[in-house]
């Protein structure tokens, strides 16, 4: 397939209108086809494509980018399928494709992800025949070393190492590698490994990513039993954070401090908080103690922190606060973390102070979840009466019948679901509806509900037939048919009818 000099607003459809009446997705593409909008054709491929490289259809997937009339998202979804192709073992093609991108940057990523694509599959020589081409080959170099460790080419993986200039690709990958030690329970390989990361990470040139490296790494220690270790590079960690202006530093002091504790350093950790200046992220770090309390078994202490984050979240003044949204949803854990830890009617009282109406359902919503699975069903109950938008309830009922399926009270959850769908009407917002019906008929066919759950099916394609914006038409098609493939649904009479409906429409 040529991709040179084509005309990329064709009007004519490489989807068959025969094709597109029997095939949920193929009629999504054939109407994405249709859509007049740059940005709606553009959001809709999205979507589409890489549904389309699922199933191995690249010709089709680089027609179909090849369509878009944004060069940034067509080039995007090109590397896409040049990846795909790459993975296949279709390399010409592949390249064929990389030559189409137009963006020099987008190009070279599309070459680096070739690279990387070939050490995934294990073609190691043809990956680092395409790594010596880049300009900047270390992140490729990178992931090839992860994979020859992972294929047991360890000397292989250290020559490879030793040949990347960046630091901060070379910590990424050495991470990775400590993973895979840490799965294999190997874990004086890890430490060892991420011994060499710390030192990489101190040569990264930017303080911020320097202080999360080392948070991570610091954890790993923590995980593999070095609790010395992790302190250790906590510490360096928490030098580097105070040096740092701006925005950044109460953030990160603050997951330092967390760190300290979960390592066992109660004093360092406290006098690591002392150092945090804004009350929204020293809050956060006490909610972060507080589950550390409860995961020990001091649910006291835990309780007694918690209320002291809320105590000061609450405390705050508005030229204080620095980012609202932040506090919002702090506020929302801080509701559903009182659940957790069995204060259930405290919950639902600080969920209903949140003024962010949608922080304030979403807490609701868990609250309602946690409650169930805590056999607390009136209080379940109460924090579901709670919810004032429709939509937000059915969700919250669909949460609740999930934990109640958890306790094995099948009868409960299914009744639960009914409820839900009984909503379905009500939620005005068309998109909404059909994710509900989607999620609501998803479960009901897990529970046996064969008939109730077809049924829910043809109304989320009846409702999807009805929304009027043509990309979020396009890209509802292409999710359901993602459901009818993993259940093994064929399209009925009336469903294909209903595409047939949707083409007819469209093409007038």
């Amino acid at each position: 397939m040529c991709l040179c000099g084509e005309d990329k607003n064709m009007a004519e459809h490489q989807i068959s209108i025969e094709e597109a009446e029997e095939n949920l997705l193929a009629c999504a593409a054939f109407l994405a086809e249709d859509i007049k909008s740059a940005d709606g054709h553009a959001e809709a491929m999205k979507e589409i494509i890489p549904r389309y490289l699922e199933k191995g259809d690249v010709d089709l997937a680089a027609g179909l980018a090849n369509t878009v009339a944004d060069p940034f998202v067509r080039d995007r979804l090109l590397s896409n399928v040049a990846d795909k192709c790459a993975a296949i073992d279709d390399d010409e093609y592949a390249f064929q494709l990389v030559e189409a991108i137009e963006d020099d940057g987008l190009q070279a990523e599309a070459k680096e992800r070739i690279a990387i694509r070939k050490a995934v599959i294990g073609e190691f020589d043809k990956a680092l025949e395409i790594a010596a081409t880049l300009d900047h080959p270390s992140q490729a170099l990178g992931v090839i070393a992860y994979h020859l460790t992972v294929n047991n080419r360890e000397a292989e993986a250290q020559e490879t190492l030793s040949r990347i200039e960046y630091p901060a690709a070379k910590v990424n990958a050495l991470q990775f590698i400590a993973e895979h030690y840490e799965k294999n329970n190997q874990t004086e390989k890890a430490n060892a490994v991420l011994d060499e990361a710390v030192i990489s990470a101190e040569e990264t040139d930017f303080p911020e990513e320097k202080v999360r490296v080392l948070q991570y790494i610091a954890e790993h220690y923590r995980g593999n039993g070095r609790n010395d270790k992790a302190i250790e590079t906590f510490d360096k960690a928490k030098t580097i954070a105070e040096t740092i202006d701006g925005i950044h530093r109460d953030n990160l002091l603050a997951g330092i401090a967390l760190g300290f504790l979960r390592a066992g350093s109660i004093d360092l950790a406290d006098r690591t908080l002392d150092l945090v200046g804004d009350n929204t992220q020293l809050a956060s770090c006490l909610v972060g103690f507080s589950q550390g309390f409860f995961d020990k078994g001091e649910t006291d202490e835990a309780l007694e922190t918690l209320e002291e984050a809320y105590a000061i979240l609450k405390s705050q003044k508005d030229a204080e606060i620095r980012d609202s949204r932040a506090r919002f949803a702090l506020l929302g854990t801080v509701a559903v973390r009182f659940a957790k830890f069995g204060k259930a009617e405290r919950s639902i009282e600080i969920a209903q102070e949140n003024v962010s109406e949608d922080e304030q359902m979403s807490a609701l919503a868990q609250i309602a979840q946690v409650c169930t699975l805590q056999s607390k069903d009136e209080l379940a109950r109460q924090a579901e009466k709670a919810m004032v938008d429709d939509a937000q309830k059915m969700f919250a009922l669909i949460g609740m019948s999930d934990a109640k399926n958890q306790l094995g009270e099948r009868e409960k959850a299914v009744a639960l679901l009914n409820e839900a769908a009984t909503l379905c009407e009500t939620v005005p917002q068309l998109p909404s509806r059909v994710a509900a019906y989607n999620e609501l008929s998803k479960r009901l066919n897990d529970y046996g509900e064969t008939a109730k759950a077809r049924s829910l099916f043809h109304e989320s394609l009846e409702t999807i037939a009805e929304i009027r914006a043509e990309n979020t038409r396009a890209v509802a098609l292409s999710q359901l048919a993602d459901i009818y493939d993993q259940e093994n649904f064929a399209l009925t009479d009336a469903e294909k009818a209903i595409l047939q409906t949707m083409i007819r429409k469209a093409e007038w």
